[in-house]
């Protein structure tokens, strides 16, 4: 295979930022179908983004023998079902994040993943951009001395209805923008936290508007994600690793490519940072996976990753005293 032919599950807000952009700047790659419920809504779409082919169901997509690798955007509560539909026919998935539903579902992903030796990768995009290597190589380098806590935050303003406060879709703050604090305080730590305590404010029964954990390391560090949909900052996205000599503080880690900002702070010594926002997190991402399915590469969000976090988010709506998210059982 020199090229990769991806199909698109669901006419999602996210896939031309995902996918369909980025993929018009890597030539081994091509998306060539999506899917949807709505025929009409499938067609529409196709046309706005210039798309070949236009199938009814999600399972006639995953068939599609000119369809090489799946992108799975669809509500979280369908991740887990659709992921395994297309593993087991052979197809390589992007799937967006929060991987699955709870942590079992993700394990059963995973063990499918394992079995067929398919490529399957976690969309945390974030992951990819030179601004996360950044943030790691600072924190590896020792400059801020022992590293005592690890922060993060995702905060936006949802106001409107959508599918992301629905709980029969696996919806709350923390599956939605939560799932991006939980990654990143992991990632920094490289290690994964017990969950030591966590609040909640509920929008409806059971449905987090605001969620925030302390979390612990076997090593003594500690830390914290904060996660709210219902912020009355517009865009509240940042990170906190603080140590004995310095800390470190990051804007945007999530969208680096719009605008962030890196400082050190040891004393009164300040030192600010910038890396290069080309290219974007979506574009480095879909290159990663496309050299993982075509060439074999290695990359950091497997399912290994994914089960891993989605332990954590299990555990914080435990200790919010909280149900876990259930898989959804309409299609």
């Amino acid at each position: 295979m020199a090229r990769l032919r991806i199909g698109i599950l669901g006419a999602a807000r996210i896939a031309p930022l995902a996918v369909i952009q980025p993929a018009r700047d890597l030539p081994e790659v091509e998306v060539v179908a999506v899917a949807a419920r709505d025929p009409a809504r499938a067609a529409a779409f196709a046309r706005r983004h210039g798309l070949a082919r236009v199938h009814d169901s999600y399972a006639s997509l995953i068939a599609d023998p000119d369809v090489d690798a799946v992108y799975n955007p669809l509500p979280n509560g369908l991740h887990g079902r659709w992921t395994i539909a297309a593993l087991e026919a052979g197809k390589p998935v992007l799937c967006e994040k929060p991987f699955t539903a709870n942590a079992e579902e993700a394990e059963a992903v995973a063990a499918v993943a394992r079995r067929t030796g398919l490529t399957t990768m976690e969309a945390f995009h974030y992951r990819y951009h030179g601004l996360t290597a950044r943030m790691l190589e600072i924190i590896a380098s020792g400059e801020l001395g022992d590293v005592r806590r690890i922060e993060a935050w995702f905060c936006i303003p949802l106001l409107v209805q959508d599918i992301r406060w629905d709980l029969a879709l696996a919806g709350g703050a923390l599956m939605d923008t939560g799932c991006y604090a939980v990654h990143l305080v992991r990632t920094l730590a490289g290690a994964e936290p017990a969950v030591v305590s966590a609040r909640a404010r509920l929008r409806s029964p059971a449905v987090d508007r605001l969620m925030q954990a302390e979390l612990a390391f076997a090593d003594g560090r500690t830390g914290q994600v904060t996660a709210s949909m219902l912020s009355s900052r517009l865009f509240g996205v940042g990170a906190r690793v603080t140590g004995t000599d310095a800390m470190l503080q990051v804007f945007n880690p999530v969208l680096p490519q719009h605008r962030h900002s890196l400082t050190v702070r040891a004393g009164r010594r300040l030192r600010k940072e910038q890396v290069p926002r080309a290219p974007s997190s979506y574009a480095a991402q879909l290159q990663a996976f496309a050299a993982a399915v075509l060439h074999g590469r290695p990359f950091p969000t497997t399912v290994d990753d994914a089960v891993a976090n989605m332990r954590v988010i299990d555990a914080c709506y435990a200790a919010a005293g909280l149900p876990r998210r259930e898989p959804t059982i309409f299609s």
